[in-house]
């Protein structure tokens, strides 16, 4: 199968689960939960990963999937093999709340390599997607990321953990940030604000998530030509494009500054009262 067939592939399942979702948004039905006693779970996202599972299985039965809710093994990351990452419902908790931010990603990665991105946003009709070395596009058209050069300028996405003990070390870069740029963003999908910075609508994205929450979109805002990389250095073993970890996105002018300044914050380097460890 070709990356194109891939692509068409994904963009086609990931319509498909996002009439689920629309659907269920629709019907009002669905159970919740909370696993590790913190992250909402709902029954839609189980439904659409069971969907997505099956879909890929019947077609490509050879290859492994990493998904979320049925498939959360994280020993593919360093196989190499190929390996499909899925995000039934990223933004469930928006999802559960009746907000419009909530996408399924589904990315195609072989060899550590992202080679086929999809994310599709059901409430706000728009599919993004990629394929390596061909660009990026929404609805099928051609996309790009911010030019923008100055920080005090750029509009910033960012996102916290559920655990509410993880956040107070991210207080010190989100004052830094806040003091520095232009504004910030916390939508409630990693997917989303990934494809944000893919189109130009943010200029810059930093967060620590999973491999499903991001491998697609990482791909989009790459193919759009925006710089992406990590504040730190990957493990050894675990791909680039799969690491979740410290996750810097942007216009490929700020790249630079704003890691540094994340780095400074992680320190306790700022100055200022906001940026106070």
């Amino acid at each position: 199968m070709t990356d194109a067939e891939r692509l068409e592939l994904a963009i086609e399942i990931a319509r498909e689960a996002g009439e689920m979702i629309a659907d269920a948004r629709r019907s009002q039905t669905f159970g919740q939960r909370y696993k590790s006693g913190h992250e909402l779970v709902t029954d839609v996202d189980v439904a659409v990963d069971t969907h997505i599972s099956a879909r890929l299985r019947s077609t490509c039965p050879d290859e492994s999937r990493l998904s979320e809710e049925l498939a959360p093994d994280r020993s593919e990351l360093a196989s190499g093999q190929p390996l499909w990452v899925v995000d039934p419902v990223d933004g469930t908790v928006n999802f559960a709340h009746g907000l419009r931010h909530v996408a399924v990603s589904i990315a195609w990665a072989v060899e550590g390599r992202v080679r086929v991105g999809v994310v599709h946003a059901p409430f706000l009709s728009e599919t993004f997607t990629a394929v390596a070395g061909q660009g990026a596009h929404c609805n099928g058209t051609p996309i790009r990321a911010s030019r923008c050069h100055d920080l005090s300028h750029a509009l910033v996405g960012t996102g916290f953990p559920y655990r509410r003990d993880s956040r107070p070390p991210l207080m010190r870069r989100l004052a830094g940030v806040l003091e520095r740029c232009q504004d910030v963003r916390r939508n409630g999908s990693a997917a989303l604000d990934l494809c944000d910075v893919a189109c130009g609508r943010l200029d810059a994205y930093y967060e620590s998530v999973s491999p499903w929450d991001f491998a697609a979109g990482w791909l989009i805002a790459r193919e759009a030509g925006a710089t992406t990389g990590h504040l730190y250095p990957c493990p050894e073993g675990i791909p680039e494009d799969l690491y979740g970890e410290n996750l810097l996105v942007s216009s490929p002018a700020l790249h630079r500054e704003l890691g540094e300044l994340l780095r400074r914050a992680d320190a306790g380097e700022l100055d200022g009262s906001w940026a106070s460890p």
